[in-house]
């Protein structure tokens, strides 16, 4: 494309809104701490040590609304909550960090916590990870034939960090199990021996924390001649809800917006993968901007979240949310069943609820948003949909398929589980009709392997070697950091 991004508010003379962030240390110092209990303070100061706290001026003034505190679905996004650790683990965190006595002990109860919270879900560290030379490629994962996520070092933070992320190890120190590409031509160089690849996702973290200087630095070498499998070029992103002055005020959005440009120019597709969890997000005249600008670039934006208890269970919301989307250009594209990482407790919702939810969302809305696919779980062996809930020969099933799977013959293929009005994840459904196994159970792997993994019964399975001949062997999840998207 050639045509220049809408001048900027700062080209228009206005003073930009610089980035101000908040982390455990700092929040006290914000205008808005006062306004919250002791009790809600004390919760933020302990439970962030284990879970990562991070917000901005951005979030504060303009996406929270301060009379509904605790109940505002942005403040349960961003601060956190005593309720999102179990009653005991918070009595002994807060034992620890009020009396500032035993460092040692402190360290060692977080670490325990943390394992106990299943990080990395989904064979993300045991079998997503590829290998060359029998060496394992720190920044990348490779689930699906067709999709390589790339985790750039310099893209592993966020704007603010939502409470439910799945990512969350990324941003805790626990640095052996973290995903992050210290060079450049990693990426190029595995996807060149990778000719199947024609998806790549940068994600994190958000990869859009970096400047545009360093972002064209990994995106550049993807616009290569013998990179012509490529695709599309996706970025995961929650900047466009967080920190949208990133594609409108900030100091180099225009040459961002001119680095789409130049991504649709070489004939591959620019997708952002926009994370929204709440319509609120998208009210704000600049947040709507960004959308505009980024969709004027000739790029995709495609809008994506997960279903969250305390967060977004009104249906009206999401069709709101995908209804401004859609009036401004962007893609509804998934609703993700929350995932089994974290503090999965105070979030998750049964699968029933979640199938009923988004159904009544999607009946709110024109064909124009029903793009949109859901409630989705990224499970092991794939992304599973629950397609409805429906009565088969006098029993009560839920109707699912793969919409994305590490057998790619999986795809699209029904299949059914018995009713279970409390389930809440994948290795919680079992198999309808009698059946003792669901059919890809039935081709190897245990239960807990397709579902949740505890700590301890992973084992390290490098899938993908230098080359793959078949093109079956693999894995990858994706993320926003927050969702997979792949």
């Amino acid at each position: 494309m050639t045509s220049t991004p809408t001048a900027s508010w700062n080209s228009a003379g206005a003073q930009a809104p610089k980035f101000k962030p908040f982390i455990r240390q700092t929040i006290s110092h914000s205008r808005q701490w006062e306004w919250l209990t002791p009790d809600l303070q004390e919760a933020v100061q302990v439970v962030s040590h284990v879970l990562p706290f991070r917000t901005n001026e951005y979030v504060m003034d303009h996406l929270i609304d301060w009379s509904n505190i605790p109940d505002d679905p942005i403040f349960r996004l961003t601060f956190p909550h005593r309720d999102m650790l179990a009653p005991d683990d918070y009595a002994q965190l807060r034992e620890l960090v009020l009396g500032r006595a035993n460092q040692q002990a402190l360290t060692e109860l977080v670490r325990r916590i943390r394992l106990r919270m299943n990080p990395h879900p989904a064979g993300q560290m045991t079998h997503n990870v590829p290998r060359v030379n029998d060496a394992p490629l720190k920044g990348l994962q490779h689930k699906y034939k067709e999709t390589v996520l790339f985790f750039p070092s310099a893209g592993q933070t966020c704007h603010a960090y939502c409470t439910f992320c799945f990512r969350w190890p990324q941003f805790v120190g626990m640095d052996d199990m973290k995903f992050d590409a210290k060079e450049s031509h990693q990426l190029a160089d595995y996807l060149r021996l990778h000719p199947e690849v024609t998806d790549v996702l940068i994600t994190g973290g958000d990869p859009l924390i970096m400047n545009t200087r360093s972002l064209e630095a990994y995106i550049e070498p993807l616009l290569a001649p013998d990179l012509a499998h490529i695709q599309n070029i996706r970025i995961g992103t929650k900047s466009v809800a967080y920190w949208p002055q990133r594609f409108v005020t900030d100091r180099d959005a225009d040459d961002l917006l001119r680095l789409f440009e130049r991504v649709v120019d070489s004939g591959k597709n620019m997708a952002i993968m926009g994370h929204y969890n709440h319509a609120v997000e998208l009210r704000p005249e600049i947040a709507q901007q960004a959308v505009k600008r980024i969709v004027g670039t000739g790029a995709t934006l495609r809008m994506q979240g997960p279903l969250i208890r305390h967060i977004n269970e009104d249906p009206r919301s999401w069709a709101e949310l995908w209804q401004t989307g859609v009036r401004l250009g962007a893609i509804p594209y998934y609703m993700f069943v929350e995932r089994d990482t974290g503090p999965r407790e105070y979030f998750q919702l049964p699968l029933a609820r979640a199938h009923e939810i988004f159904q009544q969302a999607y009946q709110m809305v024109s064909g124009l948003s029903r793009t949109v696919r859901g409630p989705s779980m990224s499970a092991f062996p794939g992304k599973v949909v629950i397609d409805g809930i429906v009565t088969i020969g006098g029993e009560k099933v839920f109707a699912l398929q793969f919409l994305q799977a590490r057998n790619a013959d999986w795809v699209r293929k029904p299949f059914y589980a018995k009713f279970d009005p409390n389930a809440t994840w994948m290795d919680e459904l079992k198999p309808a009709f009698g059946k003792d196994k669901f059919f890809f159970e039935e081709e190897g792997g245990s239960r807990s392997e397709y579902g949740a993994e505890p700590p301890g019964q992973r084992k390290v399975i490098p899938l993908i070697a230098a080359r793959q001949d078949d093109g079956q062997r693999g894995g990858a999840a994706a993320g926003c950091g927050a969702h997979n998207s792949a």
